[in-house]
């Protein structure tokens, strides 16, 4: 046995995915009057306008009066079940193929599209209700007859709008003017990005200048806009003031822009509408995720097929038993429309209700207050996890950090040490901008706006500095930057901070940076590096007028902007590394390991270093004490991954630490040799991740093993893993509700995950297994009953129930008791909880099975048997005594199987079974046209269905109460 990897090249899968890949802009020139093109918008006046532009109307609403119910219909006929019910009740419109009454057929599937239509109705009125009370929303527009009311729907390219404080913003603008002394505004931008933060906005600096808003109509100015896309993070732009002279021309970036649905958080703004209603970044944001088919129901639809396949077999075995005489193919669709039963038209309404309870029971559990179900259709899926992986920061961790450790390059100082660095501050400062201390240590913030900051020094004196200019911090540059002069002095200083791994290569050289950030890295702090600049006054000018420059640019600006800045990132001296610890979130450790112990493996998958990540997972237990932990060396070519793999591969009960770097290469060149090594692994852990790294990994790991995945997270970064995922969880955290929205559950700390798991998910999967092999059961008993009557009447295709019989069976007599079974439980919550192994009964598939399956066959064909030919011998005289008996032991069989199936009984269970019980015998007195009603008052009749039902049911209760008693499941012993 050799442990060398083949060399052979990774095979790529084409993946089929209904997620529509495509933008909003293609959309666009489809249906939005062609290609979108950048545009120049003029200051209140619309006569100007260059093109036509879109109304400003929301519009959420999948379909409008006329599309409705077509829409609706269409949506349900295009599979292949809905089409063929609906083909049997239209082939009773042909006298050939009547077997009974008309509504025999359509009001069971009346029923089903009754109430796909009545839910579909709802959610659509919801939804023009929540349109209409956006749009009818009222701003003020100026306008040269003053201000004007005008609602949100009336506003157009061009106009002027007034935002209050606290007002959402209507439409995409360019921030004009504003209330506020410091000449800015804040933005609440969680409805649009999910981040909490506010973000700082800041007007046109020749507009902010003008006496009042009124003086806007006065000047003759223009905006030109980019074209509109998706992109909500940047905007590239000009204003041009043409009756001024010189003309000015000023760049216009993201923080001039007011996205519409943002929320204006302090002062009063006033802005130029650039884009509205379909052009707006929100809507074109706004698309449809991957529609999630749960493998329960894929499952179940596999079911079906098979329950097809019977009803085919059985219709040609009846025909060709009668030798294929005369019309037989009409004969084939007459038992194909006899035997229909077999195929249960309301398994697809029992399951969706049971979903809708889950999700209601879910949302009501006091103890995971908060949690949200998105998603109705998957609550099954919660039941049959396999693989969790998880983001860290904000999700394991609190995303609170803890100042812990500050390393000056000569020293170092921890929280006890603290005390010391005050008193060096007092005792050596002069004049040195030291603006990174805080509060704690002795100089303090008192004074920011947009140009200015002061600081109190600890002897009391204010230091004055001018901001001169502020780069924000990005996800691409981690790292943020501001140019400060000091007024006292006049030097100016260009000071940055960032992650380690991009101002490595921006401080001068160090023989300490790389060696303290391991060691601060390894005792699980976050690692933040401090540098500064000196700039000679010419220096900085020339800067100035290239930066300048580059923000005027139309084309490329992003990248000659970031070409400009990096000019200064050069040769900065390091000042001092800064180290937070990320506090862990309250329990998970024993989150983790109820997690492990139901058989669920946990990868992190997180953008931190690879020491801080591997010692998170450590703190929290992701990795036991008495595991190994196998750091994967980093590769850069074939060669090298492929000996890093046939080191791991001596490697036993390991778990993996890899970096994104490394990973990309080794699913570049052994996809699946390194996947198949991975799943191996009790724990994962993937550092340096990227968002798309993440989605890539959930999606060979659903490729790879055929399990079902999980994914938490609670930042932006984490939503396309979440959208990947078999099963998406959001977090609601720091980082905002962008995850927690994009997600099919969302939770308010991740040790409710366990109990959504391992309660809710159990009880989901194990209540819709039982739910749907039962309605099976429930129409196959009738098809054999079914089956056997033709048999013995020569194959004749005559129905042996018609009318309301045929209907009331499945509904009145039978639904409440079935559908109660969503309401079961083989054990409480609590010993779920303590006891997670039972989940891991579940991960097999066991509670519906093709084994499952073909017992509930043999069931119901031994009780439809049993009950027909119980019927046809103890039968008297009239046909109609068939009819009373068999049907009255097929209607008291169902209901004691039901009680055979209930575990835990609940007070609703028992009023079902009772009143389908009344139902029927009260309903006896309206069906004398099918059962003789003075023959079921007597003796005989009561004797004969008494003995018919007993033989169906006693042997299954005493077969129960043997498997019981000599092979219990699991949680029998549990609740003993």
């Amino acid at each position: 046995m050799t442990d060398n990897i083949p060399l052979q090249p990774v095979r790529q899968k084409k993946r089929m995915d209904s997620r529509p890949r495509a933008g909003c802009s293609e959309w666009l020139r489809c249906c939005g009057g062609g290609e979108p093109r950048p545009r120049t918008v003029w200051l209140g006046r619309p006569e100007k306008r260059d093109q036509r532009y879109p109304r400003n109307v929301i519009n959420n609403q999948k379909y409008n009066f006329f599309t409705f119910l077509p829409g609706v219909l269409f949506n349900q006929f295009k599979y292949f079940f809905n089409l063929y019910f609906l083909l049997l009740a239209c082939s009773q419109f042909v006298p050939e193929m009547r077997l009974g009454a008309l509504y025999t057929y359509w009001v069971p599937l009346g029923f089903v599209l009754a109430v796909t239509i009545i839910r579909e109705a709802v959610e659509e009125i919801r939804c023009y209700m929540r349109d209409k009370e956006v749009n009818s929303q009222v701003y003020s527009r100026l306008t040269a007859r003053g201000t004007v009311k005008v609602k949100s729907s009336g506003i157009q390219v061009g106009d002027l709008i007034i935002v209050e404080k606290n007002q959402r913003v209507p439409a995409d603008m360019i921030f004009l003017r504003t209330s506020e002394k410091n000449g800015s505004c804040f933005l609440r931008t969680d409805q649009l990005d999910g981040e909490t933060d506010w973000k700082l906005r800041l007007p046109v600096a020749c507009t902010q200048r003008l006496p009042t808003a009124a003086d806007l109509l006065q000047i003759r100015s223009y905006v030109y806009a980019e074209e509109p896309n998706i992109d909500i993070h940047n905007f590239v732009g000009t204003f041009t003031r043409e009756d001024s002279d010189p003309p000015i021309s000023e760049s216009l970036s993201i923080e001039n822009a007011l996205w519409a649905g943002t929320v204006t958080a302090s002062g009063t703004v006033v802005g130029v509408v650039l884009y509205t209603g379909r052009e707006l970044r929100s809507v074109m944001n706004t698309s449809n995720p991957r529609s999630k088919i749960g493998l329960f129901d894929l499952e179940v639809n596999c079911l079906t097929k098979i329950l097809f396949g019977a009803l085919v077999v059985v219709s040609l075995v009846m025909v060709a038993l009668q030798h294929f005489a005369g019309r037989w193919y009409l004969q084939i669709i007459r038992f194909l429309l006899l035997f229909s039963n077999i195929i249960p038209i309301s398994l697809r309404v029992n399951l969706d209700m049971g979903k809708i309870v889950y999700s209601w029971v879910i949302r009501r559990d006091s103890k995971i207050p908060g949690t949200v179900v998105r998603s109705s259709t998957i609550p099954e899926q919660l039941g049959r996890i396999s693989y969790l992986l998880t983001d860290k920061t904000g999700t394991l961790t609190q995303n609170e950090m803890v100042f812990k450790r500050l390393h000056l390059g000569t020293v170092a100082y921890g929280l006890d040490s603290m005390d010391e660095v005050q008193s060096h501050i007092f005792s050596i400062y002069t004049q040195v901008a030291l603006v990174q201390w805080t509060e704690s240590v002795g100089l303090t913030l008192v004074g920011r706006d947009q140009s200015s900051m002061q600081l109190r020094t600890p002897g009391d004196q204010i230091l004055n500095f001018t901001i001169l200019q502020l780069f924000p911090f990005t996800y691409e540059s981690k790292r943020m930057g501001i140019i400060v002069r000091d007024e006292s002095t006049g030097e100016i200083t260009f000071y940055m901070k960032g992650a380690d791994v991009v101002m490595a290569g921006i401080v001068q050289y160090n023989d300490w940076l790389e060696e303290e950030c391991g060691n601060m890295a390894r005792e699980g702090l976050r690692v933040l590096v401090v540098a500064k600049k000196s700039l000679a006054e010419e220096q900085y000018q020339d800067f100035e007028a290239r930066y300048v420059q580059a923000k005027l640019s139309v084309h490329d600006r992003s990248l000659k902007v970031a070409t400009v800045i990096e000019s200064l990132e050069m040769e900065m001296e390091l000042l001092c590394l800064t180290g937070v610890e990320d506090q862990l979130q309250a329990d998970v450790r024993p989150t983790l390991e109820t997690l492990r112990n139901a058989g669920i493996k946990v990868w992190m998958l997180t953008g931190d270093k690879l020491e801080t990540a591997t010692c998170t997972a450590k703190n929290a237990h992701l990795v036991t004490r008495s595991q190994d932990v196998h750091i994967f060396r980093p590769v850069t070519n074939r060669g090298e991954a492929h000996l890093e793999l046939n080191a791991f591969r001596r490697k036993h009960d390991c778990a993996l630490v890899i970096s994104g770097d490394s990973l990309e290469v080794c699913l570049k060149y052994y996809e699946y040799e390194f996947m198949e090594l991975a799943c191996q692994c009790p724990a994962v852990v993937c550092c340096r991740c990227a968002p798309t790294q993440k989605a890539q990994i959930v999606r060979l790991l659903q490729e790879r093993t055929g399990r079902l995945t999980c994914a938490v997270g609670d930042g932006g970064n984490d939503v396309s893993m979440i959208q990947e995922s078999d099963c998406g969880v959001g977090v609601e955290g720091k980082e905002g509700k962008q995850a927690s929205l994009a997600a099919d559950f969302s939770i308010t700390q991740f040790r409710h995950l366990g109990r959504l798991l391992m309660v809710h998910g159990r009880n989901s999967y194990k209540r819709s297994a039982a739910l749907s092999q039962f309605v099976i059961h429930r129409s196959l008993c009738i098809s054999t009953m079914q089956a056997v009557f033709s048999s013995v009447f020569y194959f004749a295709s005559v129905p042996l129930y018609q009318g309301f019989l045929i209907i009331g069976y499945s509904t009145v007599y039978t639904m409440f008791p079935v559908f109660s079974l969503v309401l079961d439980k083989d054990v409480e919550s609590e010993v779920a909880m303590l006891y997670p192994e039972l989940y891991k009964d579940l991960l097999k598939g066991r509670p519906l099975s093709y084994k499952t399956f073909l017992i509930w066959v043999l069931i119901s064909i031994y009780q439809g048997s049993t009950i027909m030919y119980g019927a046809l011998l103890l039968f008297e005289s009239e046909f109609v005594h068939i009819v009373a008996i068999s049907f009255t032991s097929l209607i008291l069989t169902e209901l004691l199987m039901v009680a055979l199936t209930i575990q835990t009984w609940h007070w609703l269970m028992t009023v079902a079974e009772l009143l389908s019980l009344a139902c029927y015998i009260a309903s006896l007195v309206f069906l004398h046209e099918f059962i003789d009603v003075y023959f079921i008052a007597t003796l005989s009749f009561l004797w004969k269905v008494s003995v018919i039902t007993l033989v169906s049911c006693l042997p299954l209760y005493v077969l129960k109460y043997l498997r019981r008693r000599f092979s219990p499941p699991s949680y029998s012993k549990l609740t003993s």
